[in-house]
């Protein structure tokens, strides 16, 4: 946690450090948050709450947001120097200038633990690269290229008036975060450096397999939000709409391996039935997930099919760096 304040730190008071102690009651998250606001007074702000997991975290974060711009930086990752000073070099052009924008994208890098090459997600191949664009101005994303959490960093009014509140308690909401917001972004802005340091390996981490199978159920209640926000969203770019379809298929893929890897009858019926959901919801969407490519991996029948889909995910999982 200090290492992560202790990078931001450099933007000095042209950026608010919100730091939000959830309820922490087995570390020392509230003294820290407490001494670094006293240490820092008018960078540092400490929020303390209930716990409401991480998707309040960002809620209480959102609510007392005064920046022009806003992002969410996990406890054990944390930021590039170089790479900052270019980020807020960018924000603070466009706070000055007469154009408007709504999201900035970087890159990320997968500290993975352990790990001697690390992962990088880059986005130029989909995104024009340091000029304000419109998703008309969006290619093909690759399978496996999606903007997470940790590419994007919000204009807060936008944020704030597409009216989106993370559940409670809830883990992985961050799908939430970066896809309920893309209908209300009209420009953004692909800044092509390594920004986000992205700490994962850790054994009790939330996108550790076998804890990601523990709350399986968690997995499937976000997808199921995803879907229904979708299917009430009627997306009119064509390009916007065929990305959140692509986010949804990764999406459905993740809940259904899971329940696959899990090896429990339970979990493959709810894997039945959110795929039932899918279909008397949006049946069209239902014929374009279930029959793609990950889609069919995801539902080939029997022992031997379930083997050839835990087998690409593995392969998956090495080429990306996740789990």
């Amino acid at each position: 946690m200090r290492n992560c304040i202790d990078s931001l730190l450099p933007g000095g008071d042209e950026v608010e450090i919100l730091i939000v102690d959830d309820g922490s009651a087995k570390d020392n998250t509230a003294r820290i948050a407490d001494e670094y606001e006293e240490r820092y007074p008018g960078i540092c702000r400490a929020i303390h709450q209930e716990n409401g997991g991480h998707g309040e975290a960002v809620n209480a974060g959102l609510r007392a947001a005064s920046g022009l711009f806003f992002k969410v930086v996990d406890s054990d990752d944390w930021v590039n120097g170089e790479a900052y000073r270019e980020v807020l070099e960018t924000l603070r052009r466009f706070a000055k200038g007469d154009e408007t924008l709504d999201l900035l994208i970087t890159n990320f890098v997968y500290e993975k633990q352990g790990a001697k090459h690390k992962k990088v997600m880059q986005y130029g191949s989909a995104l024009p690269k340091r000029r304000l664009c419109t998703w008309d101005d969006v290619k093909s994303f690759r399978l496996g290229q999606y903007i997470l959490m940790h590419s994007v960093i919000y204009r807060t009014e936008m944020l704030v008036s597409c009216g989106m509140e993370l559940p409670k308690h809830t883990f992985y909401v961050d799908n939430i975060f970066v896809f309920e917001p893309l209908p209300f972004v009209k420009t953004f802005y692909y800044l092509d450096v390594n920004f986000y340091r992205y700490f994962i390996g850790r054994a009790d981490q939330s996108v550790n397999e076998k804890v990601m199978i523990g709350r399986i159920d968690q997995q499937i209640l976000v997808t199921r939000r995803m879907l229904g926000y979708f299917n009430k969203a009627k997306v009119a770019n064509r390009k916007l709409r065929h990305y959140m379809v692509r986010y949804l298929e990764i999406m459905m893929t993740i809940s259904s391996i899971l329940a696959i890897r899990s090896g429990l009858p339970e979990n493959m019926q709810k894997k039945k039935e959110l795929w039932q959901y899918l279909r008397s919801m949006n049946p069209a969407l239902f014929l374009r997930l279930r029959w793609g490519f990950l889609g069919q991996s995801m539902n080939l029948p029997g022992k031997g099919g379930r083997t050839i889909s835990v087998a690409g995910y593995k392969i998956s999982q090495k080429f990306f760096g996740f789990n």
